[in-house]
């Protein structure tokens, strides 16, 4: 299970320090028991992919 991070206020000042520095928006967030796929090149491609065409972010997770 996934939730927003709880940053203390070091951390959360280094975040918003790259946040500037880039232009960007980053979300933190913590997980609890969750193993991440690595996956090859030609499936990670097809996971960017269906992000493009979907509008959204998608995370690879151990079934």
């Amino acid at each position: 299970m996934w939730s927003f991070s709880k940053i203390e206020s070091e951390n959360l000042k280094a975040i918003t320090d790259l946040e500037s520095k880039l232009g960007i928006t980053l979300i933190a967030f913590s997980d609890d028991g969750i193993e991440y796929v690595d996956l090859k090149e030609d499936a990670a491609k097809e996971v960017k992919d269906l992000e493009k065409k979907l509008d959204l972010s998608l995370v690879a997770l151990k079934a």
